[in-house]
């Protein structure tokens, strides 16, 4: 949540690619594994992040095997911790941090410095989410860092990147710069901040992937308002817009009221169309010209609306409808 920025010293950038994946249908699925691959198992992750991209990319690290230390300022007297979070959500607070062992220093003081350098001399990755001026102020810029510890690398993630690294920011500015704020009403989660950190924890793995090749950390910067617009893509390339098919403008993909609630649809592939479209009363085709007109999300939502809950889900299961009900 706070803002950082570029540190001068090399940094290393990387582009997210693509994954292919192999769709299975559920009679083709290997069985579940017993336990997650642990692939940061042996590494050792340090984080001075507060709020929530940083704790979040820290608890994928644990959840990934890493040995995770999480260190704050010391907590006021009656507060449970320094970390906003944990005043304002200890529960949200207490699942952060669940496997992470959490120390206390004061970072402006000796002292405090002095705790700090003692984790760093045997930390992998270091994870900071401090502007760029509080970095050097506190000695972690980049040049400091690497000559200090040539294999640390840093993850930094920030508001938003290069010039902008000393904005102000948070998770709504972030999303509305990227065009995802429509409307008056409030987003339902906070994307920007848990994108960030499922970039973090990404770029937590890039980065000993790197140092397995050169033997050397590499700096790698993780702006917020980057992960808004990663998120935002699919909206810029017309998929979600009203007009989009995605967006509303296919009869087999959209929210519809029910009988007793509200219905998620998601027929968006011919043959879930024209089994929707069949339940409808409507001739049996996936022919999206169809699915788009009119007349076909006119009779697609009467049909709905005489529909109870229990009976829609019946329906998704007799006629495999990719639907979901809700109150």
């Amino acid at each position: 949540m706070y803002n950082a920025g570029s540190e001068p010293g090399r940094t290393a950038k990387f582009q997210l690619r693509p994954l292919l994946l192999k769709i299975t249908t559920r009679d083709t699925l290997p069985p579940m594994p017993t336990a997650l691959p642990q692939p940061l198992r042996n590494t050792r992750v340090l984080s001075l992040a507060l709020n929530l991209p940083g704790p979040a990319a820290l608890m994928r690290c644990a959840r990934m095997g890493a040995e995770c230390t999480k260190l704050e300022p010391p907590p006021a007297p009656g507060h449970p911790s320094a970390d906003p979070m944990g005043i304002y959500s200890p529960a949200a607070y207490a699942t952060l941090h669940s496997g992470v062992r959490v120390v206390h220093a004061h970072l402006k003081t000796g002292e405090g410095q002095a705790a700090l350098h003692e984790e760093l001399t045997r930390t992998d990755v270091l994870i900071t989410s401090f502007r760029p001026s509080a970095l050097t102020k506190l000695g972690l810029g980049w040049d400091a860092l690497q000559a200090q510890y040539p294999r640390l690398s840093l993850v930094r993630i920030v508001g938003a990147a290069a010039e902008r690294a000393e904005e102000p920011g948070h998770d709504l500015t972030y999303l509305a710069d990227a065009g995802l704020v429509t409307g008056t009403e409030m987003p339902p989660t906070l994307y920007a901040d848990m994108g960030g950190a499922l970039m973090a924890s990404e770029a937590v793995l890039q980065a000993l992937l790197e140092r397995a090749h050169t033997g050397s950390g590499v700096c790698i910067e993780v702006a917020l308002a980057d992960a808004a617009a990663w998120l935002a893509q699919p909206r810029h390339w017309g998929l979600t817009t009203p007009d989009g098919d995605v967006g509303g403008h296919h009869a087999g993909y959209r929210i519809y009221p029910c009988a007793d609630g509200r219905v998620a649809v998601a027929a968006l592939e011919p043959h879930f169309a024209a089994s929707l479209c069949a339940a409808a009363g409507l001739p049996a085709t996936g022919d999206p010209q169809v699915l788009r007109a009119p007349d076909t999300h006119a009779a697609v939502a009467a049909f709905l609306r005489t529909q109870t809950r229990a009976q829609l889900d019946a329906l998704a299961v007799a006629q495999d409808i990719p639907l979901h009900t809700l109150a």
